[in-house]
């Protein structure tokens, strides 16, 4: 027992003890926590009940940094959480400019849940030891739900599927119209919990099998017959009606389901009945709006290295006015810079138009600036970029074969089909061609999570620079106050003004007696903006990005009194003439 107990105490002291010395147990590699409190292994990926493990050990280490809370019900019944990220000690939460993160609202799309968990683990454990990690969680406030659709990740991880499916959440839908909801989905065939591709014999296929590489199916080439026909992913007709897998898990996408520009299902397939139908999405938009002071967003998908901004319909590319674009152009090239291999893409224009997506909702709907990165590249595989012309499928095979060893895919083997008779299924398993593999999922979580605090370094800093005052005679003085915002973000965006989302900002002085305010248009000229209404507050407009605002009151004389600005995006500061 002795030993034991010395054991225990040497690892806990990450030391060990040499000729009298004690030698450290690690040696830290340039930005990352060396000894975290929070043990996490990031080459791998957690089913809902491991988040919520992970979630519960970053809070009840860093109570002053994280809080962890339930925002509604999955359509399962799951609590979907949010981990709210920020000191708590030196200001409440909602007078910071607050940044949400969410991942895996596809339920397939799972990586953006470990990179949304990383970041908020990354925070804490980093906050201490690094001086720009806790200048931002002393600033901002960060809201981070890992998983968007716990229910379709769980079946994702623990049933059988294959790389793509679900992709949408478990509310049941009659997809082929027979009065039945999810009857004929896909069959595991041979139970391995891996749904791969179903091939036969046809000496009038249009395959043949790779000479190169045995599991890999290519095209013959034009005019000729090959000796194989391919006939989808594992699965059976079960409802008799003559097709296999029509009629699966879910069949929507929740990525259609929010309420800015939504269009139905005839116009966009995968639309839910009516907006905020899936409960996941309605108990975020009810989140979002409790939290006006969301300056900044971050969605995680999956894959083809993109960093995505909108707006998802040309139609709407005239909302983002000059500084709106600004800022998302200084962010999205940044993110190309920080994450190699990736492309800053507008929606609509360089991938696809979208109705009803969550990332026109966050800007329409709230005048929120947003991005949704599309995680993993191809070019990851080898390093060679997309342009070079290569056969990216090739590559995948070769990749299996000579850096996971062939872990990713199960050799063809021969089975009994009750439709097909005699057939051989093999192919890809569910954890690859999606999903990061895992000695490359920290690097990505690292660099997304970059990414995303460069974005949430720039929503708006204010400071209440300089108060000056001038006696100007007859009992009166007139106090001049420089406000500064020293980020790119505004503390309105334009969308945000033009339909009023928000209040404008307002600064007010008390203490003292105001007979007038106006705002300084131009201090050299001194040209001057007069307002009407309560003289000791000053409404704004806006604060645009990287600027200085002038307010000037008129005053009785007074020798102590305080300004305070409140913005609902840029948080609440105060300084008195005394500071």
């Amino acid at each position: 027992m002795k030993i034991k107990i010395i054991i225990i105490s040497l690892i806990l002291a990450s030391s060990l003890c040499l000729n009298g010395q004690e030698v450290p147990y690690f040696f830290k590699s340039a930005g990352s926590p060396v000894n975290p409190k929070v043990e996490v292994m990031w080459n791998r990926y957690y089913t809902y009940e491991g988040i919520n493990d992970i979630c519960n050990k970053i809070t009840e280490a860093y109570p002053q940094l994280a809080r962890l809370s339930s925002i509604g019900k999955s359509f399962e019944g799951r609590e979907i959480k949010v981990l709210t990220i920020t000191n708590f000690n030196n200001k409440l939460p909602e007078d910071k400019p607050g940044f949400y993160i969410d991942g895996n609202i596809h339920s397939n799309e799972i990586q953006g849940s470990e990179i949304a968990l990383y970041t908020a683990w990354y925070l804490t454990e980093m906050y201490h030891d690094n001086k720009f990690i806790k200048e931002l969680l002393d600033e901002k406030v960060f809201y981070i739900i890992p998983t968007v659709n716990p229910d379709a990740r769980n079946n994702y991880m623990l049933e059988a599927n294959n790389m793509h499916s679900p992709r949408a959440g478990m509310i049941p839908f009659d997809d082929d119209r027979d009065g039945l909801t999810d009857e004929d989905g896909y069959d595991d065939l041979d139970g391995d919990g891996n749904l791969v591709y179903m091939r036969r014999k046809n000496p009038y296929g249009q395959y043949i099998t790779d000479p190169n590489n045995p599991s890999r199916m290519v095209r013959v080439e034009n005019g000729k017959f090959g000796e194989y026909e391919l006939l989808g992913y594992e699965g059976l007709d079960n409802d008799g009606d003559g097709a296999v897998n029509e009629d699966g898990l879910g069949s929507y996408d929740p990525n259609r389901d929010w309420s800015y520009n939504w269009q139905p299902d005839y116009t966009q397939r995968g639309a839910l009945p009516f907006p905020f139908y899936a409960p996941e999405n309605l108990a975020i938009r009810n989140f979002v709006i409790a939290h006006p002071n969301i300056a900044g967003a971050q969605s995680y998908h999956n894959n083809g290295g993109m960093i995505l901004r909108g707006p998802a319909q040309e139609k709407y590319m005239e909302r983002y006015d000059r500084g709106d674009e600004n800022l998302l152009n200084t962010v999205g090239e940044m993110g190309e810079k920080i994450i190699p291999g990736y492309n800053y893409f507008v929606l609509w224009r360089d991938l696809y138009p979208v109705y009803g997506g969550e990332i026109d909702w966050f800007y329409g709907a709230r005048g929120i600036y947003v991005f949704s990165n599309e995680l993993f590249t191809e070019q990851m595989y080898f390093g060679i970029p997309d342009d070079a012309g290569i056969d990216r499928d090739k590559e995948m095979y070769e990749f299996d074969r000579y850096l996971l060893f062939n872990d990713a895919s199960i050799p063809w083997k021969e089975i009994d089909h009750p439709q097909y008779g005699k057939i051989e299924i093999g192919g890809f398993t569910k954890n690859f061609g999606r999903p990061d593999p895992g000695f490359l999922l920290q690097s990505e979580a690292h660099r997304n999570m970059a990414f995303t605090l460069f974005h949430a370094y720039h929503t708006p800093l204010l400071n209440i620079d300089d108060i000056k005052i001038e006696d100007i005679g007859g009992g009166l003085q007139q106090v001049d106050v420089t406000i500064v915002n020293k980020r790119l973000t505004p503390t309105r965006s334009g969308q945000n003004r033009r339909y009023n989302i928000d209040p404008q900002d307002q600064v007010s002085i008390d203490g003292i007696n105001a007979m007038g305010k106006m705002i300084v248009q131009d201090i050299d000229h001194d040209i001057t903006e007069v307002q009407t209404g309560d003289p000791s507050v000053v409404h704004l407009d806006n604060i645009p990005g990287m600027s200085v605002v002038r307010i000037r009151w008129i005053t009785d004389k007074g020798e102590d009194f305080q300004v305070k600005l409140k913005s609902v995006k840029g948080g609440t500061i105060s300084k008195s003439n005394r500071d």
